[in-house]
């Protein structure tokens, strides 16, 4: 089992006996489809275990790429013990205070951490990739096309059981073929690909990044509409503002208000789809809950551009519920 495993993996790394006392506690937020636990070996610094399997693509390149961010000084865990063939790794224990344990803290607590985490991302479209390193497939039209028919598959048919015959002709209205076919043309840097709330902790009085095996080559603006227009935290137009704000003194830059627009679509496309499809899952009720503060963000987002005829149908099928 994977907590034996894990088990195995501290003791063999602080050359432990059988009988030397290490509580487990189960990490259950998120759902990358890995087993993560905190390890807490009786006299020892406390452990992050993570088991993960190969069902997964993204799963293998945890370790590379967090060796990637750590040599380029992004404030990313250390791992500490790693044994690819028995799949664990134990990395540096961060604590439990993310972002989203944050949300009903003022700004003036949070802000500190946002600022942070913006300087790690605004750092990483400056950073140089070794040429020997690889990540998940890119974002091209293709890739942004899987994300469009993801959420018309796992939230228009399967979680709302629309008429099929109407989801097939939403799902390919030109307008959303062009958006992918715009964002997938543009230029690439690298961005996290899951840029949210529960993947930055807050620790030392800065953002640390987590969850980062995804990473690809993409627009920056899809990781900057990830935090911005995060359902989870589901900021108000004033905070969406603040943060906006932020961004460009931190990156002294505005991004480009079209990509912009079309990589929140994209991705709050993205989160909606995962969100029904994981909270299908027993125990996974939860992730229903944010369907409804992510249909009212994209409503928002997509208000006057060419995607929203093929979109509100399904967010007003999310409001009829």
């Amino acid at each position: 089992m994977p907590a034996d495993t894990l088990l195995t993996a501290v003791r063999n790394h602080l050359e432990l006996g059988p009988t030397h006392s290490c509580i487990m506690e189960p990490i259950t937020k998120g759902a990358s489809g890995r087993t993560i636990i905190r390890l807490k070996p009786e006299g020892f610094p406390t452990y992050i275990g993570i088991h993960y399997t190969l069902d997964r693509k993204d799963s293998a390149n945890y370790i590379p790429v967090s060796d990637f961010l750590k040599g380029a000084k992004f404030n990313v865990p250390e791992v500490i013990y790693d044994h690819p063939g028995r799949r664990v790794a134990l990395v540096e224990d961060l604590g439990d205070v993310d972002l989203l344990s944050l949300k009903d803290e003022p700004w003036e607590v949070r802000e500190p951490i946002y600022r942070s985490a913006f300087q790690q991302l605004d750092k990483l479209f400056y950073t140089r990739v070794p040429k020997d390193l690889e990540f998940q497939a890119p974002f091209d039209e293709d890739m942004y096309r899987w994300e469009q028919n993801y959420f018309f598959d796992q939230l228009a048919d399967e979680h709302l059981s629309m008429n099929p015959a109407i989801v097939d002709e939403l799902s390919e209205h030109p307008a959303l073929h062009q958006m992918a076919k715009d964002l997938g043309a543009s230029s690439r840097n690298l961005v996290h690909r899951d840029f949210q709330s529960q993947n930055i902790i807050a620790h030392e009085g800065k953002a640390w990044l987590i969850d980062f095996q995804g990473m690809r080559r993409g627009r920056q603006e899809y990781d900057i509409a990830s935090l911005i227009y995060d359902p989870y935290m589901d900021h108000s137009e004033e905070e969406q503002q603040k943060l906006l704000d932020l961004w460009e003194e931190v990156s002294e830059e505005e991004p480009i208000a079209s990509i912009f627009q079309k990589c929140a679509t994209q991705r709050l496309m993205q989160a909606m789809g995962a969100f029904a499809k994981i909270g299908a899952q027993p125990h996974q009720e939860w992730y229903l809950e944010q369907i409804p503060k992510a249909a009212k963000i994209l409503r928002s987002v997509i208000k006057g551009s060419d995607v929203e005829e093929a979109l509100l149908p399904v967010l007003d099928a999310v409001d009829a519920q």
